[in-house]
């Protein structure tokens, strides 16, 4: 009896070492950021990266673990990573943009990112949010639903990450530095990557990314775009993609060829039939794949996507889906990327986009609106004497005409430790001037610069229309909002008609993400619910007009209690 006893204790010891189905975890990982010497495009040259890796290593965690990643800093840059679309519930110091939420690693310094994944499952992505950086320094998050949890969708056989980026062969951050002197925009990138590869290019036989397949199965491909400042289309010669998932929310599956990663009032969508998947820098999007030749090499191409007189990196980017048992030597099945300027598809993909609303995954609307924003997002030009390439003047970018100008104390511990002198909360509601914002040209193109924030009560909801000019250039802006996930609920070309376009709004199954692209000479409007305390940035995940100073953010005061209130701020938070 006594040893039946030793054995049930040992047995209950034992056991108490893994944790339970269904409970949370903590996931630790490490990230030395360091200088590799990497070759593409048949040259050489020094690069920042995270572990040494190009892309950078994929974080795997499930819905509700907690993550501690350990950063050191081993370059000569300042350094910060910001966790994108990760909902920061409370923990802003773990948000990562430099000069915001927290001053940047210095070199040699160490920061811990601590934080959960409070609710959340699906594709993410991490990046540096410093400088131009994250060109090379990315990876993706791949959060799986808690274990017994199924997924919406018919269970793939195999998941695969796919992360899309540029390449320069010159140092990135000469040549953003070149352009602010210049007053000019930068040098486009010199090719596209598939999972760090670009398929030959431009004489250069360099090797391209070999998805490895088999007959019969289903791939789930988390596709992921870290591209500086170019929206993507992806495409498979020969397949099709099932959608069911953008920026970690579960969508209605349609079917497409091609995706666009960038409303309408019904909430069946009906199928339909592309071959191409448009994806715009910070989007994620999760598509199935299903292997259905027999054998054969199917070509994989990442091309750009601009229907504005903007220039763009023209080189696309090549991969291939290789199913087992087919030899190297064998030809491959090809297809052409869509035209530049496919306007068309990329819509026909974005107007698809529904959220699941199912009972488990409901869609939560704001119906009732407390505060009513309006902001325009473009460019402008400003005075710049030693800009002797821009003739005394420098492009700029503005949201409500203010081009954001960075702090040099970081905004959130200058709010949660009442530093004054470092920002205002009086960022313009609405365009300090009304004007045929996405038709005409205007005599003044100055903007005004300023560290100024819009205030947020806890809890309060959120309409905001985000609005595209003509100055200078029509584009489409992919516009990110850091801690928040929000519901884009109509948009549509031209000026936004407060009186009209609303009725057209879909306030029964929109699409819900992080990152939305404000179509070229057109509105997007989005809701959210302020619930998270802190202070949130606001910008376009186009680099060059982040740098230029397309970028806000909201400060959103705490509720009532310590659980509607901002964490303290950890003991080993960098200072600057």
């Amino acid at each position: 009896m006594k040893s039946h006893m030793v054995w049930f204790l040992f047995l209950v010891s034992f056991l108490s070492m893994f944790p339970a189905p269904s409970e949370s975890m903590v996931r630790h990982y490490k990230f030395n950021v360091v200088m590799k010497n990497i070759t593409r495009l048949c040259s050489s040259k020094p690069t920042v990266t995270v572990n040494g890796r190009y892309p950078g290593p994929t974080i795997y965690a499930r819905e509700d673990d907690t993550l501690l990643i350990k950063v050191v800093n081993h370059v000569k840059y300042n350094v910060s990573i910001h966790w994108h679309g990760v909902r920061q519930v409370r923990t802003g110091w773990a948000d990562g943009p430099a000069y915001i939420t927290q001053c940047p690693l210095q070199p040699g310094q160490v920061y811990t990112y601590n934080y959960t994944l409070t609710g959340q499952r699906g594709t993410l992505w991490w990046h540096a949010h410093i400088l131009w950086l994250r060109a090379t320094v990315h990876g993706a998050i791949v959060i799986l639903p808690k274990r017994g949890v199924p997924y919406p969708f018919p269970k793939p056989d195999h998941e695969k990450v796919i992360v899309l980026a540029e390449w320069w062969k010159s140092d990135t951050e000469n040549v953003i530095n070149e352009a602010l002197k210049s007053g000019l925009a930068p040098n486009v990138s010199d090719a596209h990557m598939i999972n760090g590869h670009s398929g030959p290019v431009n004489n250069c036989p360099s090797q391209g990314y070999k998805l490895s397949v088999t007959n019969g199965k289903t791939y789930l491909l988390r596709l992921v775009n870290a591209a500086l400042n170019e929206e993507l289309f992806f495409k498979v010669a020969g397949h099709l993609f099932t959608v069911v998932e953008v920026d970690a929310v579960f969508v209605k599956p349609f079917k497409t060829a091609t995706v666009l990663i960038a409303p309408g009032q019904t909430t069946n969508v009906k199928p339909f039939k592309t071959d191409t998947v448009l994806i715009a820098p910070g989007q994620t999007t999760n598509v199935l794949l299903t292997t259905s030749k027999s054998a054969g090499k199917y070509l994989v191409t990442a091309s750009p996507f601009m229907d504005s007189p903007i220039a763009v990196d023209n080189v696309t980017a090549t991969a291939t889906v290789h199913y087992s048992g087919t030899l190297s030597s064998s030809p491959t099945t090809l297809t052409l990327p869509p035209p530049q300027n496919a306007t068309t598809i990329a819509n026909n993909f974005t107007n698809s986009l529904r959220s699941l609303n199912s009972k488990k995954y409901p869609a939560l609307v704001p119906t009732t609106i407390d505060h009513h924003l309006f902001f325009t997002v473009g460019l402008g030009l400003n005075p710049c004497p030693t800009c002797k390439a821009g003739n005394g003047s420098r492009v700029v970018a503005s949201i409500n005409n203010v081009t954001f100008t960075m702090p040099k104390t970081a905004l959130l511990p200058a709010h949660y430790f009442n530093i004054s002198g470092v920002f205002t909360t009086d960022f313009p509601k609405n365009p300090p001037h009304v004007f045929n914002y996405s038709g005409g040209s205007v005599t003044n193109m100055a903007t005004e610069t300023g560290t100024r924030l819009y205030k947020l009560p806890y809890n309060a909801t959120v309409q905001l229309v985000l609005q595209d000019t003509g100055v200078i250039a029509p584009e489409n802006h992919p516009i990110h909002l850091h801690g928040f996930n929000f519901f884009e609920v109509g948009r549509g070309l031209g000026n936004f008609n407060a009186k009209k376009d609303p009725s057209n709004f879909n306030l029964v199954d929109p699409v819900e993400r992080n990152t939305i692209g404000v179509p070229s000479g057109g509105w997007v409007v989005i809701r959210f619910r302020a619930d998270n305390p802190g202070v949130w940035f606001m910008h376009c995940h186009l680099e060059v007009h982040t740098t230029w100073g397309l970028k806000m953010a909201f400060l959103v005061e705490n509720g009532k209690g310590p659980n509607q209130s901002i964490l303290p701020p950890p003991k080993d938070l960098p200072k600057c």
